[in-house]
């Protein structure tokens, strides 16, 4: 810091930022690729003066100052411009000559980010607190009682229903009555979440789209995508393709009046209906689109105007009780596609879950329940909802399956888990432990943002800037200079790789127990951990 710099109280050292620029004089050519290229503007090419110190021979010669002036790369310490660590300058630098480096210093940007009085707001993920997914094993392998099976030569049948299933008996009282069955469809039991049009850039969502169209189409796995708030592409809303979509109506409501207009000229239903009441990673907190993403294209899309935030409220203001959502909501969407498309509600994990499962239980309208954990993924929460905000998301679903075992319902209303499956990549074993404890079907989010397309966001606090518009990747950016970085197919191609590896791996998981041609739903008996508190709180085999 220059001697004449003024220090005020919030003036920071390079130390004290999480993340330090690692730049090598001698290797630098001063192209500018490093800064051109850097999301936050945290390096900037800088004039920097030398002073050397010549002494000169003999006893009485005074030594001499000499100066001398280079150019070179220079960290900012502002915590407006602080270095995220996505190290988008390391893979653009021709000759290897900058990197960020992790700081072993605790990092003070925490204490200095609510300048202005806004509380600080960030994407991507909570900060790490270990994951009881992964302590849990698979202890029940058939030998000789049961029909091992081998997972190369079977044929598995994985698929699962989504829809309200009701027993023969009450289909048929309800068809008479009513004169209309519950629309159920069979679908994959691993889902893309809601992720909308507008959080994340057009080629990431182009991309996802493209890969689930070709896994439904070439390889005959029915897999389905979430599009999140927003509304959605009206190219989309009028091809076949819709059918492997879930359409999701929020609290905002926004992209609805698009959708509502393109009912009478869609070619096909869509998958189901989401009503998303709440996030895990926000429980509480809503939805929020910064007025940074809201270009032309979305702010269209939305029906708002351009430059402006989009926030959500935290639940539907024309709704003031979990029984007069069911009926005014899910029975509306239910009418206006003719009783022909599921429709569900989507909540955080919350003690309340169990309430709210409960009320649909006794309603025929609503084909299921999704619930969204703490470790779930968001595009943009504040820091105090994220890290202290929300409840586990398999003691939750644990619950849930357990209250619908003892009201006989546990074949009738499928439940849908998501929040942090695959959170340190062991996507398969999270996915069927949930499965087994009860869940119908899993939701990813973030996962398939880091696999199909190279997220660097962490829950070290690395990059996670999806918030603000300026993803070093084009994954959740709607500049053009930034999303054009991502080719669409190439994302499609990795959304190809990642479910036919989660299927040879579940394979690999239900094999052993014996299981080929149905889900293992509820299958706890197969379930172990070596944490006597969580196996007795999940009622789950304690082993050690």
């Amino acid at each position: 810091m220059p001697s004449n710099a003024v220090i005020t109280p919030s003036t920071l050292s390079i130390k004290d930022l999480p993340w330090q620029i690692n730049w090598n004089k001698d290797k630098c050519t001063l192209c500018g690729s490093c800064t051109t290229v850097c999301p936050v503007q945290a390096i900037e090419l800088g004039v920097h003066r030398k002073r050397e110190i010549k002494v000169k021979m003999g006893l009485k010669t005074e030594s001499e100052n000499d100066y001398s002036i280079y150019y070179g790369i220079r960290q900012k310490t502002d915590p407006a411009f602080s270095c995220i660590g996505c190290a988008m300058c390391t893979q653009v630098c021709p000759n290897d000559a900058i990197m960020p480096m992790h700081s072993d210093e605790q990092s003070k940007l925490a204490m200095h980010s609510n300048r202005g009085g806004a509380a600080r707001t960030r994407g991507g993920r909570r900060n790490d607190t270990g994951s009881l997914l992964d302590q849990i094993k698979f202890v029940r392998i058939s030998m000789l009682t049961d029909p091992a099976l081998d997972a190369g030569r079977h044929e598995f049948s994985m698929n699962t229903l989504i829809g309200r299933i009701l027993p023969p008996e009450e289909g048929i009282k309800t068809f008479n009555e009513q004169g209309w069955m519950p629309p159920v469809r069979e679908i994959y039991p691993l889902m893309i979440g809601g992720m909308s049009f507008g959080a994340l850039s057009p080629n990431m969502w182009e991309g996802l789209q493209m890969g689930v169209a070709y896994l439904n189409e070439e390889l005959n796995m029915p897999v389905r995508m979430c599009t999140g708030e927003g509304g959605c592409p009206p190219r989309l809303l009028r091809s076949r393709f819709l059918k492997y979509v879930i359409l999701q109506v929020a609290s905002g409501y926004f992209g609805w009046d698009e959708i509502i207009q393109a009912i009478p000229e869609m070619k096909v239903d869509p998958c189901a209906v989401e009503i998303k009441y709440g996030q895990g990673a926000k429980p509480g907190d809503g939805g929020l689109l910064m007025w940074h993403k809201v270009n032309k294209l979305i702010a269209a899309i939305r029906g708002v105007p351009t430059g402006v935030s989009l926030p959500s409220p935290p639940t539907h203001q024309t709704k003031y009780s979990i029984e007069e959502a069911v009926a005014k909501m899910i029975q509306s969407m239910s009418m206006a596609w003719g009783f022909r498309v599921p429709v569900y509600p989507k909540i955080s994990a919350t003690t309340t879950s169990l309430a709210v499962l409960n009320n649909l239980a006794r309603n025929g309208y609503a084909a299921g329940l999704a619930i969204d954990g703490e470790d779930g993924g968001t595009g943009a929460a504040y820091n105090v909802s994220m890290n202290h905000m929300g409840h586990p998301i398999a003691s939750s679903i644990r619950d849930c399956y357990l209250n619908l075992c003892k009201i006989g319902k546990q074949n009738e209303l499928p439940i849908i888990a998501g929040g942090g499956t695959g959170k340190n990549g062991n996507l398969a074993a999270n996915a069927a432990a949930l499965i087994m404890m009860g869940a119908s079907a899993v939701q990813i989010g973030k996962y398939i943002m880091q696999a199909a397309a190279g997220c660097v966001g962490s829950e070290g606090d690395r990059c996670n800037v999806c918030n603000i518009g300026v993803c070093p990747k084009g994954i959740t950016s709607q500049d053009p200079r930034l999303y054009r970085r991502l080719d669409p197919e190439k994302v499609a191609e990795r959304v190809v790789d990642v479910f036919t590896s989660f299927d040879a791996e579940m394979r690999k998981i239900l094999a052993p127990l014996g299981r080929s041609t149905a889900l293992p739903i509820g299958m706890s008996d197969a379930l172990g951990i070596s944490d006597k508190a969580a196996a007795d709180r999940l009622q789950i085999r304690y082993c050690v």
